[in-house]
């Protein structure tokens, strides 16, 4: 890391954030974000009731640890197996086997582009967006450090529409997606 990196890293850790808003540190820029609304707040509850409690943590509002990034990405939903140890703030990426993000309208270039990016560099072997606005989901499993395009990328997508069962093989479940809906 250099000094600026260490810097912005001091001022994140440090941070106070105002209370109903997130923050985020994402490649070196602190992002912040007011807190999200009903729609986003029910999806991530369906998500998490689906997928089973005695075998994964299913945690919201999770900061993670991307090794070698400066980033520290605080995903919807971050789902491991009950077995992986780990304290503190952060996290470590190599435990993760799924990641959810829900794009709001003030999110859909970073979920879909920076994120998508970010969790492909860390191996997070599957990313799952759940798009609100365009009432579809999709899943991104296979991560490649360096893909066709040279940036880090997923090798699978699968995108299905709002109310269509989503196979998560790693998880061993498909996830229902009928109580899903769009915002307003």
């Amino acid at each position: 890391m250099t000094a600026i990196d260490d810097r912005v890293m001091g001022i994140f850790e440090n941070l106070e954030v105002p209370e109903g808003f997130k923050a985020e540190l994402i490649r070196g820029e602190i992002v912040m974000m007011a807190g999200p609304d009903m729609v986003h707040n029910v999806i991530v509850e369906a998500i998490q009731d689906q997928i089973p409690r005695a075998r994964w943590h299913r945690l919201t509002t999770q900061d993670i640890d991307l090794p070698g990034l400066t980033s520290e990405p605080q995903p919807d939903l971050v789902v491991f197996e009950r077995d992986a140890a780990s304290r503190g703030r952060l996290l470590p990426a190599p435990l993760l086997t799924l990641v959810v993000e829900v794009v709001s309208k003030t999110s859909v270039l970073r979920d879909y582009r920076t994120k998508r990016e970010l969790y492909a560099e860390g191996t997070i072997p599957v990313y799952l967006i759940v798009d609100p606005i365009k009432a579809v989901c999709v899943l991104l499993t296979e991560p490649n450090r360096a893909s066709a395009s040279g940036l880090p990328d997923y090798v699978s997508a699968r995108t299905t529409k709002f109310g269509e069962p989503i196979p998560v093989d790693l998880l061993g479940i498909s996830l229902d997606t009928s109580e899903f809906q769009t915002y307003s």
